[in-house]
């Protein structure tokens, strides 16, 4: 808008309702005088309301103007419409602050449509081109948005797809149980186990679930396949390792035996012989039930444990070096407390067998070796860490700890942090593993309250 005189807006309509004001005082007297003859009065008279209804209509457009180009400037911006700008004058005109800020806004909201534009398009690409199925319901079951890989899955176009529920598109047994977890399904494009994630968002104010599936059959066959060779590769050279020596053993007492003369002490040596085939056939059995123990994992039986007095009871079972439990906040977690004491239990016996590695020979037992330690975040979705810290030597460098059958210690089984992960895990936890800085290592055991 185009201000055509230099005095701000407030002051030109200031003055034109004092104009008109006077006019009509002028009037008042006019209508008084009696000197001046009717007809004058009279023309005098129409003169001076004519020019009164002339200022007072001036006063009318100078406010109806900029109030018509505010209410065009706020349509244009709730239609989305960007491009229109007010002119503004003096920069200390009420009226020019006031197209000033509604231009500025006009800029702010432009930018704000034009990421929201460009983020939306980003998602759109980012939906057409991903390899998971995403759906998303209102509060009715009902869908309303779906991406290729969604119609991929069904097998049909959207504009089929929305507006049906999620009980005609064989989805609505997906939308109830664990919002997150590995289901069987079976869809007209694909039949199989699929990783399934559940979720809210609201649009334009409304409730809405998310659903979003990944087939993973085949990264799963994949890995049941690598874990199936690992397994044969590990049993394969354990019995190797077994099956030779009972092999060369055997060979060498057929051999003893077949001799026409043999030796004096041919007896102890058969003897000695068959003992070490009974002492490779003993690990060998040993080693096949710790396998079976891998695999035989019960599913936890859970009830409430107080974890300050499970730390205090698994702190008394280790005599060989000082534990210390320390201080900590009162905390309950839903466990299976067979399981997780022998968890415990296996990380501070590892902890005192690294502190013990420190020891001189023959010395008295350390003292204060261990320490045990934990602490909880509050909320429904709180947390308890579990600390074993020790004074040894720290952890070697291995990527496989965690691997079945591997073990650093001499005559180690190599299955005890194996079972503590499958353990922590059957629980939904996590256990870790890592050197201090101060030296020593810390394991530490995290679980869902």
């Amino acid at each position: 808008m185009k201000l055509t005189l230099p005095l701000r807006h407030d002051a030109r309509v200031g003055l034109l309702a004092l104009a008109s004001s006077l006019s009509a005082l002028a009037l008042g007297l006019l209508l008084q005088e009696s000197h001046l003859s009717p007809p004058a009065r009279w023309v005098l008279a129409g003169a001076l309301a004519a020019g009164c209804l002339l200022l007072a209509s001036a006063a009318r457009q100078e406010v109806v103007r900029p109030l018509r180009t505010l209410s065009n400037l706020l349509r244009a911006l709730r239609e989305e419409d960007f491009s229109f700008r007010a002119r503004v004058g003096r920069g200390d005109d009420p009226l020019g602050q006031v197209l000033a800020e509604v231009n500025a806004l006009a800029a702010t909201l432009h930018e704000q449509r034009l990421g929201a534009l460009e983020a939306a398009a980003l998602l759109r690409k980012v939906m057409a081109a991903i390899d998971v199925a995403v759906f998303a319901f209102d509060a009715g079951d009902t869908l309303r948005l779906l991406n290729r890989a969604g119609e991929r899955l069904l097998a049909a176009p959207g504009e089929r797809l929305i507006g049906l529920s999620a009980g005609a598109l064989g989805l609505a047994p997906l939308l109830a149980g664990e919002p997150r977890r590995i289901a069987d399904a079976s869809f007209p494009a694909a039949t199989g186990r699929f990783d399934l994630r559940r979720g809210g968002f609201r649009q334009q104010g409304q409730p809405m679930r998310l659903l979003v599936l990944a087939d993973v059959s085949r990264a799963l066959r994949d890995e049941e396949r690598q874990a199936w060779h690992r397994l044969v590769r590990v049993i394969s050279h354990e019995l190797n390792n077994s099956l030779a020596p009972i092999r060369s053993v055997a060979a060498s007492l057929e051999a003893l035996i077949a001799r026409d003369s043999r030796p004096p002490d041919w007896e102890e040596d058969a003897r000695r012989g068959l003992r070490i085939i009974a002492a490779r056939s003993d690990g060998l059995r040993r080693f096949m039930n710790e396998y079976a123990r891998l695999a035989r994992l019960p599913p936890p039986r859970r009830r409430p444990v107080d974890v300050g007095d499970m730390m205090r009871r698994v702190a008394g079972l280790e005599a060989r070096v000082g534990v210390v439990v320390e201080p900590g906040p009162e905390a309950t977690v839903d466990a299976d407390p067979d399981q997780l004491e022998q968890l415990l239990i296996n990380l501070v016996r590892n902890a005192g067998d690294a502190v013990l590695t420190r020891r001189p020979g023959g010395g008295p037992p350390p003292t204060d070796g261990v320490r045990l330690s934990w602490s909880a975040t509050g909320g429904p979705d709180g947390s308890v860490e579990i600390r074993v810290d020790d004074d040894g030597p720290g952890l070697p460098p291995s990527a496989n700890l965690f691997v079945p059958f591997f073990t650093t210690k001499p005559g180690g089984a190599g299955i005890g942090l194996v079972l503590c992960r499958q353990v922590a895990e059957a629980h939904g936890g996590t256990l870790t593993l890592a050197s201090r800085p101060e030296g020593g290592c810390r394991a530490a055991l995290r679980l869902v309250r």
